[in-house]
């Protein structure tokens, strides 16, 4: 096992808005409450227990009351505004949350700068929350594009984590929204070329299909092969291991011949002990000769 201390989580940010006035970072949050051990686990957001008093009556005066906010995780967006408000920069803020919430690991915010992943659908232009939680991801994907990328620097203290890091770890994570946004932050993905060598990806498809969400039609909408072998592309620069499902065995020799160490697993991370057999495959994978 991985001290916490020794852990850190880079965060996309792409899916950060604005919302009824208070700044919501939900990746950021799900990871803090996740780390914090206070998540909700059912639904895979939010705080476990938590109750939607304030919600409630958001519905009662707007129409624009689509994106649920627990009354305890409101509390998380309001001291995050607050702070923003007086200056000081979201890395040191996504600290203080989970120094707050008990949190012993350290969450790196990808960038400080405000970026957000927007998308062409054949219902118009969406931010991505409007794609995922009003529209339910059922429009049709044309294009996927960024904002904010011009004035973005990987936020402070990522270059001296992925220096230090024993392994960098790519989790299996939506390849187009989750992770995309993190290495399109100017200067990112050079920093992960320098770690190559100790960077093991984590394929999110099993047989081809995704655990959850609109992995595979966003895939498609880049023009990406949407199984493990088209997700170990984009990843072929940066990764010198892959684990992949058992389900995607016949992927491997074509995986392999990119330039990756390979490990079979099931990935399904549906409870800890699955999880904690990918972690422990990927730090095996480091042990074993480079791929030629």
């Amino acid at each position: 096992m991985v001290p916490p201390e020794e852990i850190t989580v880079i965060g996309n940010t792409g899916d950060d808005m604005w919302w009824h006035g208070l700044y919501i970072a939900p990746d950021l949050d799900t990871v803090t409450y996740w780390l914090a051990g206070v998540a909700d686990e059912s639904r895979g957001w939010g705080i476990r227990g938590d109750t939607f008093t304030t919600q409630a009556a958001f519905g009662h005066l707007t129409d624009r009351s689509w994106f649920q906010l627990g009354d305890r995780d409101l509390a998380t967006h309001l001291y995050r505004t607050g702070r923003l408000a007086a200056g000081a920069p979201l890395h040191r803020v996504t600290a203080e949350l989970a120094e707050r919430l008990g949190v012993r690991s350290r969450i790196l915010p990808m960038s400080d700068a405000r970026i957000e992943t927007r998308l062409k659908t054949d219902a118009g232009d969406l931010h991505f929350q409007e794609y995922f939680v009003r529209e339910r991801w059922r429009p049709a994907v044309r294009e996927i594009y960024w904002t904010g990328l011009d004035e973005a620097s990987p936020a402070p203290g990522i270059a001296e984590a992925l220096a230090a890091a024993r392994l960098v770890l790519i989790a299996p994570s939506n390849p187009s929204i989750s992770i995309g946004p993190i290495l399109r932050v100017p200067g990112m993905r050079s920093l992960l070329r320098a770690a190559r060598e100790k960077t093991v990806a984590v394929s999110p498809l099993i047989g081809g299909r995704a655990v959850k969400g609109p992995t595979v039609e966003l895939l498609r909408a880049e023009g990406a092969r949407p199984d493990a072998l088209g997700v170990a592309e984009r990843y072929q620069d940066l990764a010198s291991g892959f684990v992949l499902d058992t389900e995607d065995a016949a992927l491997a020799p074509a995986i392999a011949a990119l330039g990756y160490r390979i490990a079979l697993r099931p990935t399904m991370l549906d409870d800890v002990d699955s999880a904690r057999d990918v972690a422990s495959t990927a730090v095996d994978l480091l042990r074993e000769p480079a791929a030629a």
